[in-house]
């Protein structure tokens, strides 16, 4: 199966009071580019999908080998973005769903995510000591419900109605439940 992945980094980051995608991490790699990368190396084919107006980040996560697509409505919900991920690689047997302010998940997490879709989950997600986290995978079967997605509840309605569909892959990674809403977050998590 030929997954895409898909990189949501259209976020408003109004809780963090700017562009936190390209707040730097300790060792200096802009968090956006940090989640990019792992996404990266997880699966062969990658997208982000960014504001229109956010050329500096585009531009960094073109350098990273990603396509880049831009959303125009993205202000209206995390929705709205993954639809559009889904819908600019229709052709994929499935999604690897990773968000650009959890740089912390490991590659490995993400690659073993994608197995389990490969090996025939519907829907899977890692599971840190009892925690579900990210990123969500979806097989081929959900890709009309997730290019049709608007609003700002993401993927929740469908892991909802598909609860029992969905394949845990337990993990040792606590970066699928760490992400970055504020400053606080980023220096809290970026710790050692």
């Amino acid at each position: 199966m030929k997954l895409a992945g898909v990189l949501l980094a259209a976020g408003a980051a109004r809780r963090f009071g700017g562009p936190k995608l390209l707040e730097s991490l300790p060792d200096g790699t802009p968090l956006g580019v940090a989640a990019a990368r792992a996404l990266r190396r997880a699966v062969p084919r990658a997208l982000a999908v960014v504001r229109p107006e956010d050329h500096r980040l585009g531009r960094a996560l073109r350098a990273e080998g990603l396509t880049v697509i831009p959303c125009p409505r993205a202000h209206h919900g995390m929705g709205h973005s993954l639809a559009a991920g889904v819908r600019a690689s229709a052709d994929a047997g499935g999604w690897l769903i990773a968000l650009g302010d959890m740089p912390f998940v490991r590659w490995q997490t993400m690659a073993a995510v994608a197995r389990a879709l490969n090996d025939g989950a519907p829907i899977a997600l890692p599971s840190f000591r009892g925690r579900q986290g990210h990123p969500v995978g979806f097989g081929a079967e959900f890709g009309s419900a997730l290019a049709g997605l608007t609003g700002d509840t993401g993927a929740r309605t469908l892991l909802q109605t598909h609860a029992a569909r969905v394949h845990r892959v337990p993990c040792e990674d606590s970066g699928i439940v760490r992400d970055v809403d504020t400053a606080t977050d980023l220096a809290r998590h970026a710790a050692p």
